[in-house]
């Protein structure tokens, strides 16, 4: 029989779902050959005079670089036993004993380890694999790989970062960030620890590893399950919308705000959450943070439910009032582009009677501000018109008179001229 409505239960995926047989993958048998020469146990770090141990501690790290089929549970078990116990005493020498760690160990480490972790991670047999409710295919090499990102070398009191620089690289960043991909929980703990590391000691790489993570954060929000798991929701409320309060936004904000809208996209409940938490740390002073924001609440506004937008209309667009009436111009420029998106346009004349309320004063008194600026403009050109003339009236006058002047003394000269002569 068929439950009744109520008792269905929608958020339950795993009945519904058909168990796939689990197949094993490693990506580690590809780099694997048979004709390798067997290995062999080398004495122990610790039984050797100080003079042989940087040649014997070269031969371990050899050793550790070769590749073993794990697909294969019964081959090559001698040779994976020598290994593993290389790789445990590597872990143990490297990580705690003073004057192993030289210059010229330096490059043998790193290709040791590039050589054990980097890889190209096979595709994903399940493409809604959801690591909470799915067992996730375990890495058949982790006997080894544990050792191997355990060996970070980043942790030993010889380390030099001015001496490591020249191999930690952004191309050793970028293939360790893409490791990020393994479903193997356990590597992905790991990662953390060695990434953490990284940024803590190569201080040249910071913005580098910080751009990277913005895209794997586009990456994993566009791949959540729906519904939003309430963890999600929390990281988005208590750390993606804080970080629009930091200094160095205009870093990385073209990606934080694709994140939100990201969010919004599968959840549009989260609206009023994300449009209240932009308004609480609307910036006050800055000018270039406040067109950022604007830029970001249309993008939201774009992909907004009318639902969700009737919750927030008012506080949103008193904002964008006090935007419009900013004394700088490209602020208020750019709010004034709300009314040129033709979706936001039709959502602002469904509910004109909120929003036309909370614009209207403001708009009324720019334009009132407007037209008196215009007036005033006017008056002071008629005035300053007005004065041109009156002083250019006052040169004629002036004129008129020197040239008075000048003729009078001529008047009375002619006469007394004429006198003298008919005296003569």
């Amino acid at each position: 029989p068929v439950p009744p409505p109520d008792k269905v239960d929608g958020f339950s995926r795993r009945s519904l779902r058909r168990a796939r047989p689990r197949r094993s993958h490693s990506s580690s048998q590809f780099r694997y050959q048979s004709n390798q020469q067997e290995l062999t146990p080398l004495p122990l770090l610790k039984d050797v005079p100080a003079s042989e141990l940087h040649e014997l501690l070269s031969r371990k790290l050899a050793q550790c670089g070769v590749m073993f089929d794990f697909l294969d549970c019964v081959a090559d078990l001698k040779g994976k036993e020598v290994k593993r116990a290389a790789l445990n005493e590597l872990v143990e020498c490297v990580g705690s004993t003073r004057g192993v760690l030289i210059e010229p160990v330096y490059p043998d480490i790193i290709r040791m380890i590039s050589v054990n972790i980097f890889r190209t991670l096979p595709p994903s047999e399940n493409p809604e694999f959801d690591p909470e409710e799915d067992e996730p295919n375990l890495e058949p090499s982790w006997p080894h790989l544990q050792a191997v990102t355990e060996l970070t070398f980043l942790s030993s009191p010889d380390f030099q970062p001015s001496v490591a620089k020249r191999y930690v690289d952004q191309k050793f960043v970028l293939m360790l960030l893409e490791l990020f991909d393994s479903e193997d929980p356990r590597e992905r703990e790991y990662l953390k620890t060695i990434l953490h590391r990284v940024y803590g000691k190569f201080l040249g790489l910071r913005a580098y590893i910080r751009k990277q993570c913005n895209h794997i954060f586009l990456r994993i929000i566009n791949g959540f399950a729906l519904p939003v798991k309430t963890e999600h929701k929390q990281f988005l409320v208590r750390v993606l919308i804080p970080l629009h309060s930091v200094k160095s936004l205009s870093v990385f904000h073209a990606q934080l705000a694709y994140c939100v809208v990201q969010f919004l996209e599968k959840d549009a409940t989260l609206t009023e959450h994300v449009i209240r938490g932009l308004l609480k740390y609307w910036p006050k002073t800055c000018t270039q943070k406040e067109v950022m924001f604007l830029g970001e609440m249309e993008e939201i506004l774009d992909v907004i439910e009318p639902s969700q937008f009737v919750k927030i209309q008012e506080p949103l667009f008193k904002q964008v009032a006090r935007c419009v009436s900013s004394p700088h111009f490209q602020v208020a420029e750019r709010a004034l582009y709300f009314w040129n998106n033709e979706y936001i346009l039709s959502l602002i004349e469904d509910n004109c009677h909120t929003v036309l309320p909370a614009v209207f004063g403001t708009l009324y008194q720019l334009t009132a501000s407007y037209k008196l600026e215009k007036q005033q403009e006017q008056q002071k050109a008629q005035e300053r018109q007005e004065l041109w003339q009156g002083l250019e009236e006052l040169r004629l006058r002036r004129l008129q008179g020197t040239q008075g002047a000048k003729e009078a003394p001529l008047q009375r000269l002619t006469p007394q001229v004429a006198t003298s002569g008919g005296q003569s």
